[in-house]
C-alpha cells in the first residue's frame, strides 16, 4: 500500500510527512521547494502499515518550473498511490493551483483526503471549511507542527485503504525484482527470459505501462519476475522522472527476495545504481548485478575481468555481489542470470549449525583479537545463527559496545570466506554474556 502526499509548495507537506511517520527525514524550511531528497517512510495506525512518500522531492531546482512540476505530482500520484493526501494551507486559503490540482483529482478513481494544514487554533479550523469548494468530500483540519487533528486524519486514511490480502496461502515462490535506470533494458530482459513480448519495449525510455509480474518455471522452480514500470503519462520535468523511477525501484525491491540491478554495459556504474544496491542491502534482500548490452562491447580475453575489477572497486563493501554479463537482444546468459539469482535466494535461506559456526568464529578471533575497549579485553564467547532470510548471527561477548564497525566487517568477511553467502546481506548482532 502506498500513500502519496501532494500539494503546492510551502503548504507543509514535509512537516505532515514527518509527523505521520514519526521521523525527521524531510528537510523543513519556509522557502518553497526546499525538499530535494527522495523521502519514503512507513505509517502504522490501527493495525495497518502503509508506505508513505513525500512528493516535496518532485520540486525542480529552477523556480520558474514549480507549477509544471506540481501539476505532474498529481498525475504521478494518481497513477501510483492507493490513497492521496492533498495538502492545502488554511492561512493562505484556496488558490488557483489548488483548484487546478483538485480538478485532476476529482476525475481520478484514487481516494483523496483533503488535509487543511496549519489549523492550529479554533479560528483556523473554522477557516478550513472553505476547502469544501474543491468538491473532494470531507476536509480534515490539522496542524502538522503540533499534531492537532492527525489522529482523525489517520482514522480516515485507514478507512480508505483497500482490504489487506488474505495471507492464508503462503506464497513460497522466489520473487526476483529487476531494477535499474530508465532504458537499460529491463523489459527486454524479462521478455528474453519469458520468450515472448510480455512488456512493451521501444527505444524510448519509460514506456513500460504497468508494473509487470510475470510467472515463469525454471529448472523445476516457480519464479515471479517483478518488472518496474515507467510513466504512463510521460513526465516532462527531469526531477519528476527521476523521483518516479526511484519510487518504483523502491517498491520493487520491497516486493522481491532477490534484486537484480540491470546496468548498461556501454554506460557503466553510476551513483544512482549504487544507491539502488544500498537500498536492497538496507532491506536485506539478495543482490545480483546484470550487465546488459554486452553484445555491444568490443571484447578481448580480459574484458570481463576488467569490468568485474572496476565494479568491485566502485562497490567497496558490496564486492560480494555476483556479476553476470548478459544481452537481452541475443539472450546471451539470460538463463545463467536466473541460475545466479536462484543461488543467491538459496544462500539467503542458508542456516549454519552452531558448532561449525563457532569453529570459524574462534579461529577468526584467535587470528585477530578485537581491540580493547576502555582498557578491557573484548572476549567473544560464542555465536549462533538465529534467523534466515536474511541470515542473522548473534555474537555473545563481555563488552558488545566495544566491537567496532571495522571488526564487525572483519567477522563478516570471515563468515563469507567460510560459508559463501554470495550476494546476501548478513546481520551481525552483539549481546552481553
Amino acid at each position: 500500500m502506498l500513500v502519496a502526499i501532494v500539494g503546492r509548495p510551502n503548504v507543509g507537506k514535509s512537516t505532515l510527512f514527518n509527523r505521520l511517520t514519526g521521523t525527521k527525514q524531510a528537510i523543513v524550511h519556509d522557502e518553497p521547494g526546499v525538499t530535494r531528497d527522495r523521502v519514503y517512510g512507513t505509517v502504522e495506525w490501527n493495525g495497518r502499515r502503509v508506505d508513505m512518500v513525500d512528493t516535496g522531492g518532485f520540486v525542480p531546482r529552477s523556480a520558474e518550473r514549480f507549477d509544471a512540476a506540481v501539476r505532474e505530482q498529481v498525475d504521478i500520484a494518481i497513477e501510483d498511490a492507493d490513497v492521496i493526501l492533498f495538502v492545502v494551507d488554511v492561512t493562505t486559503g484556496l488558490t488557483d493551483l489548488d483548484d487546478e490540482m483538485a480538478q485532476k483529482l476529482r476525475a481520478a478513481e484514487t481516494p483523496v483526503l483533503v488535509v487543511a494544514n496549519k489549523a492550529d487554533n479554533e479560528e483556523r479550523r473554522w477557516m478550513a471549511s472553505e476547502f469544501y469548494q474543491l468538491g473532494l468530500g470531507e476536509v480534515y483540519p490539522v496542524s502538522s507542527t503540533n499534531g492537532i487533528g492527525t489522529g482523525e486524519l489517520l482514522d480516515a486514511l485507514v478507512e480508505e485503504l483497500p482490504p489487506e490480502p488474505d495471507d492464508d496461502g503462503i506464497d513460497e515462490r522466489t520473487r526476483i525484482a529487476v531494477v535499474g535506470r530508465p532504458n537499460v533494458g529491463k523489459s527486454s530482459l524479462i521478455n528474453a527470459i519469458l520468450g515472448h513480448e510480455r512488456s512493451i519495449v521501444t527505444e524510448v525510455s519509460g514506456t513500460t505501462r504497468d508494473a509487470v509480474h510475470s510467472e515463469v518455471r525454471f529448472e523445476g522452480e516457480e519464479l515471479v519476475l517483478v518488472d518496474t514500470a515507467g510513466l504512463r503519462k510521460r513526465a516532462k520535468v527531469k526531477e519528476n522522472v527521476e523521483f518516479y523511477a526511484a519510487l518504483r525501484s523502491e517498491r520493487a525491491i520491497r516486493e522481491g527476495d532477490v534484486c537484480v540491478l540491470l546496468l548498461d554495459a556501454t554506460v557503466g556504474l553510476e551513483n544512482q545504481d549504487i544507491r539502488v544496491l544500498k537500498q536492497a542491502e538496507e532491506k536485506q534482500k539478495g543482490m545480483v548485478i546484470a550487465v546488459n548490452k554486452w553484445d555491444l562491447v568490443p571484447k578481448d580475453s580480459t574484458t570481463a575481468k576488467r569490468y568485474e575489477e572496476y565494479f568491485q572497486q566502485m562497490l567497496e563493501t558490496l564486492d560480494h555481489v555476483p556479476i553476470v554479463f548478459v544481452s537481452a537482444v541475443t539472450r546471451q546468459r539470460v538463463y545463467r542470470l536466473l541460475d545466479v539469482a536462484l543461488k543467491v535466494a538459496k544462500e539467503r535461506r542458508k542456516r549454519i549449525d552452531t558448532s561449525t559456526l563457532n569453529d570459524v568464529v574462534q579461529q577468526a578471533v584467535a587470528a585477530h583479537h578485537p581491540p580493547t575497549w576502555r582498557g578491557n579485553y573484548v572476549e567473544i564467547k560464542y555465536a549462533t545463527q538465529v534467523e534466515t532470510e536474511p541470515p542473522v548471527f548473534v555474537f555473545f561477548c563481555n563488552h558488545p559496545q566495544g566491537v567496532k564497525t571495522s571488526y564487525k566487517r572483519y567477522l563478516e568477511n570471515k563468515l563469507r570466506d567460510a560459508f559463501g553467502f554470495e550476494g546476501v546481506p548478513l546481520v551481525l548482532k552483539f549481546k552481553e554474556k
